[in-house]
Parts: structure tokens; C-alpha cells; sequence
């Protein structure tokens, strides 16, 4: 039984990783925007960087690394509610430090201007990379993360082996940013889009509400349908919990 304090570690650590790679491959070009290195680059880029640290660390913490997954696993019962709070928490805090790390990363290029660069912030209107409006920004979000985490409800079955799992998450994430960098600069994930936000400031911290709004929406929407059609009651579940210690 792995400890609450070692599943939050690693989720924090992942979630570092994820920020740190996704996100740099954006900062640390010198375009410093998607369209600069290529949609497909910077796709694959989160994409890998989710499977990576999905297998390394998937067994120990369930592999999370976003409160919009952490939140519909709670709504789908296939989480403890009780772990919900600590889980975004730990999120948020390994997303800053892996934006931290980059931020310092990024200053050593002669010339780099953090509140310039955007530095792969999400945002709608004049801060979307192709310019799309706030009716655009709140469908992708809120469409694409509902099918991101209904995805990772479906591969998390039993029944489904664990050693595609990564894989499947990452391949599933690069699709989904495919089509939504140019809207938003693809966010997906709240605590992605906190850490650029608290070191660019301003315009990205007055829009982040939306990429809380709609990613976490979009999970809880997810978990519910989740529950409805392949979930058990929490009743049946304490039950069958409570006759298995029983027999144990």
C-alpha cells in the first residue's frame, strides 16, 4: 500500500514533468508560440511527456497529473473522494515548480522576455494563437476535456491491459492538442494552465477562470456519464468492500 504522502509526491513530480516538457517545447524554441516549432511538435511533446510519466510512475499514484482527471475519477466513484483536495493540490504545486524550472531555463537566452514570450500560457480573443474568440476557447476546453477523461476512465477498466495504458493516454492527449493549440494553446488541464499563468501575470491570470471552468466541467460531465452507464452505486461498493475485509 503505497502512502498518501508518496502518491502525492508523485503527482506533483509528474505533473513538473509533464509542464516542464509540454510547455518548454513551446518557451524554449525561438518562435516561443506553437505555429514557431509546429503544432505537431508541440502535441507529441505533451503527449510523450503524459505516457512517459505515466509508465514510470502510473502504479504508484494512478498517474492523474490534472484535476479535470482527478475530479472525474472522483465523480465515476474510482476515486476516493476523501484524497480529492490533496491530489489537486499536489497538482498545482508540481505544476508551478516544473514552470519555475523552465522559467529559469528560459532566461539564460539572451533577449527572452517572459511576459512577451506568452510563455505558453492558454488563453482566448487576442492571446489565442490564431486569434479564436471566447465561445471557441470554452467548446474546445470544455468538449475535449470531457473526452480526454472519459478516455482515462474507459482504459482504467480492469479489464483493459495496464501496460497500454500509457501509451493510449499519450496518443489520445497529442490528438486532442492537434486541434485545440491554435485555440487556446491547449490547456486540458487546470494545473497546466495555473503555472505559466502565476509567472506571466496579467491577462493570462484574468482569463485562467475559463481553463478552471471548462476543463473541470468537462470531467465532472464525464465521471457522471461514466457512472451512469458503467458505474456501480457507492452503496454496492462499501458493501463489497466490507464483505471482502469480512472475508479477509
Amino acid at each position: 500500500m503505497v502512502t498518501l504522502g508518496k502518491r502525492l509526491a508523485v503527482e506533483g513530480a509528474g505533473t513538473a514533468w509533464f509542464v516542464f516538457v509540454g510547455c518548454g517545447s513551446v518557451v524554449l524554441n525561438a518562435g516561443g508560440a506553437p505555429q514557431g516549432y509546429g503544432v505537431l511538435e508541440v502535441a507529441l511533446a505533451f503527449g510523450l511527456a503524459l505516457a512517459t510519466a505515466t509508465y514510470a510512475l502510473g502504479r504508484l499514484s494512478g498517474a492523474h497529473f490534472n484535476p479535470a482527471v482527478t475530479i472525474g475519477l472522483a465523480v465515476a466513484n474510482r476515486f476516493p473522494v476523501r484524497d480529492l483536495v490533496p491530489y489537486i493540490a499536489a497538482q498545482i504545486l508540481g505544476a508551478v515548480a516544473g514552470t519555475a524550472l523552465l522559467a529559469y531555463v528560459a532566461s539564460g537566452r539572451p533577449g527572452f522576455d517572459l511576459a512577451a514570450s506568452e510563455f505558453a500560457a492558454n488563453g482566448f480573443g487576442d492571446h489565442s494563437p490564431a486569434d479564436y474568440q471566447f465561445h471557441s476557447a470554452l467548446a474546445i476546453e470544455l468538449v475535449m476535456s470531457f473526452a480526454f477523461v472519459m478516455a482515462n476512465l474507459m482504459i482504467s477498466r480492469k479489464n483493459i491491459s495496464r501496460s497500454i495504458t500509457p501509451l493510449v493516454k499519450g496518443a489520445c492527449l497529442a490528438l486532442i492538442y492537434l486541434v485545440a493549440l491554435p485555440v487556446t494553446n491547449a490547456s486540458i488541464n487546470p494545473a497546466r494552465s495555473t503555472g505559466p499563468a502565476l509567472f506571466v501575470g496579467d491577462w493570462a491570470l484574468d482569463q485562467l477562470w475559463l481553463f478552471w471552468a471548462a476543463p473541470m466541467a468537462g470531467g465532472i460531465a464525464a465521471g457522471a456519464v461514466y457512472a451512469l452507464l458503467w458505474g456501480k452505486p457507492r452503496a454496492q461498493q462499501a458493501t463489497r468492500e466490507a464483505m471482502r475485509h469480512d472475508v479477509i
